[in-house]
């Protein structure tokens, strides 16, 4: 566990870290990004952050992958690449920065490491870690295999390196009916959402059977939330992600993996949109669609919370939190997440 202590002990020996209403001002070009959602006495608290850290980047030619799921002061200030789990570990691919900073959750971060394994990539948090991930291992896979013989197995992107290598191919929230379709089998068996492979199911051509497991965010939606909604704030837009419960699902006017959402809310631009998922992501993008008024719920992921502009400058200082993934393992997992990529492309995904 990081000792907060110890990180501000070491930080505050290096660099100047004041909150500063003079820097803020200087740095008004990154506020713009977030005038929305941070007020200015907060940025005052971040800038000394963010300068030090886009600053330590360009020494380490490191990059930031930012989730959608992280707070504004991350996702505007620092990252330099942001999106949703599997579009960061195919951005990490492609650059040719020596250093890939996750700000994310832990499998995301072992996901960079499998498909960029030369690089040096750093968790802020080895904590940060996700409970739909966790829900399942590479036993689970077995059990399943031995419940659908011959079935084969796709895996969520959101799992394990561990979890990746023992299943057959990946699936993201966006791809995960055609991936499902193009199975062989008529049987397919899904891990580890049990949400999400309910609503493939009900889009598919193959009986989808699945694993038990859910997002602790997700999962807290009832359709009676979004009805509630609807009737106090008639047309408002509610859009939610297929983690979310079918019936839930079934309530919103859209539902849609994390790009699409962002994809669906570009193009309508809906006068009040209430978007049914973390909600670190309607801030993300209030700034770039001022004419949509955000409108809640607001249920956090605590995990990815964990990450701060804290420390995630004290791992490019120190260089702490590398991640790393066994080369057997890797190899497996490469070949499921590639697999997926590959089958993509194919079908012009």
């Amino acid at each position: 566990m990081l000792d907060l202590q110890d990180i501000r002990s070491v930080l505050s020996n290096a660099y100047d870290l004041t909150p500063s209403p003079e820097l803020a001002g200087e740095m008004q070009d990154i506020y713009a990004r977030m005038d929305r959602v941070v007020t200015p006495p907060d940025f005052a608290i971040y800038a000394p952050y963010i300068k030090a850290i886009n600053a330590l980047k360009k020494e380490r030619n490191a990059v930031i992958l930012g989730h959608n799921y992280m707070t504004p002061e991350i996702f505007h200030g620092v990252s330099d690449f942001v999106g949703d789990s599997l579009q960061l570990a195919m951005k990490a691919s492609e650059v040719e920065a020596d250093v890939i900073v996750q700000a994310g959750v832990h499998f995301m971060a072992e996901t960079s490491k499998i498909l960029s394994p030369e690089k040096t990539v750093l968790m802020p948090d080895m904590e940060a870690g996700c409970s739909l991930a966790e829900s399942i291992t590479a036993d689970g896979i077995e059990e399943m295999r031995a419940k659908y013989p011959g079935a084969p197995v796709v895996s969520y992107v959101n799992t394990t390196a561990e979890v990746k290598a023992a299943s057959d191919i990946c699936c993201t929230s966006s791809n995960a009916v055609q991936i499902v379709n193009a199975m062989e089998s008529d049987t397919v068996i899904m891990t580890p959402d049990q949400y999400l492979a309910q609503n493939v199911a009900n889009e598919a051509d193959k009986n989808v059977v699945y694993w038990p497991g859910s997002c602790i965010v997700h999962e807290q939606y009832t359709a009676k939330d979004l009805r509630d909604f609807r009737e106090w704030n008639p047309g408002t837009r509610l859009i939610a992600h297929p983690e979310c419960p079918p019936d839930v699902v079934a309530e919103a006017d859209f539902s849609g993996s994390t790009s699409g959402i962002l994809k669906y809310v570009t193009d309508e631009k809906p006068e009040k949109a209430m978007l049914i998922t973390e909600c670190s992501m309607a801030s993300n993008i209030a700034d770039e669609l001022p004419e949509v008024d955000f409108v809640g719920p607001c249920n956090m992921c605590p995990y990815m919370k964990k990450i701060t502009l804290e420390k995630i400058l004290y791992v490019l200082h120190t260089m702490e939190g590398q991640v790393e993934v066994d080369p057997a393992v890797a190899e497996k997992a490469r070949h499921s997440v590639q697999a997926m990529i590959d089958l993509s492309k194919k079908l012009g995904l």
